[in-house]
Parts: structure tokens; sequence; C-alpha cells
């Protein structure tokens, strides 16, 4: 009798929806002007195809956001030890959260503009 060989792995993405920046980034580094000293916020995943920030309510840095604006940031990989990417990114929304995980924060929505390049 003759076996049959094992399936063949097949190694296409078997996600129901696209593979997100969380799952590639870890955290964003967010410049606003030369007066703004830099800002690191790790990234949230708060609904499919939601990257968004936490900020908090007393941060210098909401009076400087606008949606609608984009912003050239720094992403930092997730894992250890990787290359730092410039991704063009667009302020989506900026909204008070009144409960949860994230009370009293700002959710500042995140939409990629245009992709990496080398920081």
């Amino acid at each position: 009798m003759e076996k049959t060989p094992p399936p063949k792995t097949d190694s296409r993405e078997r996600r129901m929806s696209p593979r997100t920046l969380v799952d590639q980034y870890y955290s964003v580094q967010v410049t606003v002007d030369k007066e703004t000293p830099i800002y690191q916020f790790k990234l949230r995943d708060t609904s499919e195809g939601g990257l968004c920030i936490a900020v908090r309510r007393d941060s210098d840095i909401l009076s400087r956001l606008e949606v609608g604006q984009v912003h050239r940031m720094r992403y930092a990989p997730s894992g250890v030890r990787g290359e730092l990417k410039y991704i063009l990114t667009k302020i989506r929304h900026i909204t008070l959260c009144r409960e949860g995980p994230h009370k009293d924060h700002y959710l500042v929505g995140l939409t990629v503009v245009d992709h990496e390049t080398p920081a």
C-alpha cells in the first residue's frame, strides 16, 4: 500500500483581517514641531483596523494635535531590537475616553498615509 505524502503547509496569511501595525510595531514617537519635545506612546489596537495612542488628559502635546494633521512618526518594532521606521501618519480622531482602561485619556486614532522608510 502506498503512503500519501503529508499535506503541504500553506504559508499564506490566514487571519480574517490584514496584519496591522500593532502586530509589527510596539510604540511610536511623535514630534509635532521643533519646539515640541519627542513624545513616545505605546501603540494600541482598539478596534478592527483601529490604531491609536492613549494620551493623558493633561499632556501638552494635545494642544498641538489636530484631526487631519499628517506627521512623520517613528515606529519602534515589536520584539527584540529592530530598526525604527518613519511612517507618514494621519490623525483620524481625538476622543476623550470616559470609562474603561483608558479612562480620562484621549485616544488619538492614527492611519497610515505612506509606508515605511528607515529612520
